[in-house]
């Protein structure tokens, strides 16, 4: 392979012109298809094998464009009165009518209730709320029809009362990331300026992933739509593919240089840092499309496209790595070098063979390397107990700020109503088989309401065909409560005896019990989800290090790495520590999707660091050095770039912690936190730690197990029997041939 990437570097470097004039116009080509192609759409939240999934379709197939669709969009018009006075004054009821009928003669408005023929007003009558329902999904809501249901709104207003709408119908887009993310992106500018101390180098990694992530993005909104990909989708693959792609840039540059100031020619030097830092980023990289790609074995629609559309960003930023960023290199292949090189100093080592910062820190752990262990798996597992109070779920109009008309309409229905009304569970009776339809279905709804955490339970109505019903059950607790997802499967459990002898069945469905049940999938979906990326990844590392104990000690950390991000998640999102840092209105359950896709993504991005940093440690030792030496070698040669690498992602992670979308808040707050643990305590504290505690034997392999594997020359064996002159001694095969000694000259050896 290294062979291959190093003529691959020359290529790219020779002929960059035709490199970038390819790149810039495949940008330009997805560019135009993005334009012309359809929006993407928000995610559905399909979610196939659930119960309340389940309802969903036999809703919409008994109750086609019916109005009330529990599939299509509503929304609820809360109406408060001033103090002192009711909803049921005269003058109110006017206004409270007139809205009800202006919204009601909507094109897309299947039908609006009146709160007094419904009877939904609150018994002190201080509140009162009409249900608009449309016939139509939130998403094919029209500008008209949003617009005539807040002229509406704002004409009643005049009245005196207070008003507000709940529901999807009035709310403001979510923004992902804003100033935020343009202050992660300047941090990560500042971060590779002082790695680099060159202007242009820092741009250029900087270019080359905003052009991947650009091509990557505009590749889904063309594409997105007839694929059924969400916005979610495309952002998370943003976020990814901006942060790998400045990290295995930065990884080619630096090597670029490295081999620079060995005195390599330049296009020898691109050829070089292509074949050696570039074999550990195609392998990084697949370690991250690996984990991404298996969110698709969980069986949930929403994790698989996400994990999907970001190992597609993957792809590209390891294909510009390779290609772009050396043709790059060959326009400017001096002014990247630092001004020491520049101005030809010949006094100074080449980077990679100087004592730094790196060799002092691994010289310190090498001293006191059982005390550094303990002191590491100490801090993560405290870190990580809050993970035991974890409570998944999916945050509504609850965690909205309190500046939003939805959030105020959550309050105020609570307040006047219970909370249970903001969540109300929606039964389907499939009555077909029952002798008396009616009779069954109003068994069934005198058994669920008397339920002990049943408020309330509304008439049942039925389709035109007499044989399914729908009615809503209110619980007397909020929609995100322990309580409210205990009466739900209290309802399910007694499923048995309440239709016993009604010759009718009954589904329990409605977006508090689809809630429900997706966070009651997501613990056996990540167990399936773990087994088989773990068990691949571990044959991958396996093959890259040929150690048992290595690729071990990778998982492990990594376990503890997410586990520490979780349990900072939980204490920020759950309990409220610190929740002002990060701009959050209301805690609240943890989304049920973000722990899988966070275990996907930092899986791969840990891995990232432990190619990059544990690979120079298998070069030292594979060249002759004793085991311990190896590592501060290791450190010594890559602790800077994967130093700066772990900054630039806590950076551009951090940047989407201002996205208004709980999802993205929660991810890019728990993917910095990640990177940080996993970066600073697992792999430059706990990793070489170990690794001095068990010496010669972590880099062991039995002979039978070697004899299986195959070889794989990860960066760079063959190129350098071709172009270093002084070959050090060199281990036994057996030991593996995954080093990278290219340049490692008499200074190193």
């Amino acid at each position: 392979m290294a062979t291959y990437l190093y003529r691959l570097g020359r290529l790219a470097f020779r002929r960059r012109r035709l490199v970038l004039l390819l790149w810039l116009a495949l940008l330009g080509a997805i560019a135009f298809a993005s334009s012309t192609a359809p929006a993407l759409p928000p995610e559905n939240g399909s979610m196939p094998g659930i119960e309340s999934q389940a309802a969903l379709d036999l809703v919409q197939q008994r109750f086609p464009g019916q109005p009330g669709s529990i599939a299509n969009a509503s929304a609820r018009v809360v109406f408060v009165a001033s103090a002192g006075r009711q909803v049921t004054d005269p003058g109110n009821r006017a206004a409270i009518e007139a809205l009800v009928g202006r919204v009601s003669r909507g094109p897309q408005v299947a039908a609006a209730v009146s709160p007094f023929k419904a009877h939904t007003v609150s018994p002190d009558q201080s509140t009162a709320f009409a249900t608009v329902a449309y016939k139509v999904k939130p998403d094919d809501l029209d500008d008209a029809t949003k617009s005539q249901l807040r002229s509406a709104v704002d004409a009643a207003r005049a009245s005196g009362l207070t008003i507000e709408v709940g529901g999807p119908v009035l709310a403001e887009k979510p923004s992902i990331g804003g100033v935020s993310e343009l202050v992660g992106l300047v941090v990560a500018g500042v971060v590779l300026l002082v790695t680099f101390g060159s202007l242009v180098a820092a741009g250029m990694t900087l270019l080359t992933a905003v052009l991947g992530v650009g091509i990557s993005t505009l590749a889904l909104f063309a594409t997105g739509a007839a694929l059924g990909l969400s916005a979610t989708s495309s952002t998370l693959a943003s976020m990814l593919g901006l942060a790998v792609g400045i990290d295995y840039a930065l990884l080619v540059v630096s090597r670029y240089r490295e081999e620079r100031e060995r005195g390599r020619p330049a296009h020898e030097a691109a050829g070089l840092a292509v074949g050696t830092a570039g074999s550990a980023v195609v392998f990084a990289g697949l370690t991250v499309i690996i984990a991404l790609a298996g969110l698709a074995l969980i069986g949930i629609p929403a994790a698989a496209k996400m994990g999907l559309t970001s190992a597609v960003a993957i792809a590209v930023a390891v294909l510009i790595a390779l290609t772009l960023v050396p043709a790059l290199l060959g326009f400017w292949p001096n002014v990247v070098l630092a001004r020491r090189a520049r101005k030809g100093s010949s006094t100074t080592q080449p980077e990679g063979t100087a004592d730094n910062a790196g060799t002092r820190w691994a010289s310190f752990v090498l001293r006191r390397p059982a005390l550094v262990l303990a002191g590491s798996i100490t801090l993560l597992a405290v870190l990580a107990l809050p993970v035991t109070q974890l409570q998944l779920g999916t945050p509504g109009d609850e965690a909205k700020s309190t500046a939003t008309t939805e959030r105020r309409a959550y309050d105020a229905l609570a307040r006047a109503f219970g909370p249970g009304v903001n969540g109300p569970l929606s039964i389907v009776v499939d009555a077909h088989g029952a002798g008396d339809r009616h009779g069954a279905v109003e068994d069934i709804a005198a058994a669920i309401r008397r339920t002990p955490g049943v408020a309330a339970v509304s008439p049942p109505r039925f389709n035109p065909a007499g044989d399914t019903a729908l009615f809503t059950a209110t619980p007397t607790t909020a929609p995100t409560s322990e309580a409210t997802e205990d009466l739900v499967h209290r309802i399910r459990g007694e499923r048995t005896s309440t239709e016993a002898g009604t010759g009718a069945s009954f589904l329990v469905s409605g977006l508090t019990a689809v809630n429900i049940d997706v966070a009651s999938k997501v613990p056996g979906g990540l167990v399936r989800y773990l087994a088989v990326v773990l068990s691949l990844a571990f044959l991958l590392l396996l093959v890259i290090f040929r150690s048992l104990i290595v690729p071990l000690k990778a998982l492990f950390g990594f376990l503890l790495s997410v586990l520490a991000a979780l349990g900072a998640v939980v204490a920020v999102f759950q309990w409220g520590w610190a929740a002002n840092l990060v701009g959050l209105q209301q805690t609240g359950p943890i989304v049920s999707l973000m722990p899988i896709v966070l275990v996907g993504m930092i899986f791969g991005l840990a891995m990232d660091y432990e190619v990059f940093l544990v690979s120079r440690m298998r070069e030292a030792y594979i060249n002759g050095e004793p085991a311990r030496q190896s590592v501060v070698t290791g450190f010594r040669r890559s602790a800077r770039v994967v130093v700066a690498a772990a900054f630039i992602m806590i950076a551009v992670f951090s940047g989407f912690v201002g996205a208004d979308l709980a999802m993205i808040k929660m991810i890019g707050f728990s993917l910095a936190t990640a990177v940080l643990f996993d970066a600073f305590v697992v792999r430059m504290a706990l990793v070489p730690a170990l690794l001095a505690l068990l010496g010669e034997r972590a880099w062991s392999l039995p002979r039978w197990l070697d004899r299986l594997l195959p070889h794989v020359d990860l960066e760079g064996a063959a190129l350098h029997r071709r172009y270093t002159t002084e070959t050090p001694a060199v281990r036994p095969a057996s030991s593996g041939a995954v080093c990278d000694p290219v340049g490692a000259g008499p200074s190193d050896a």
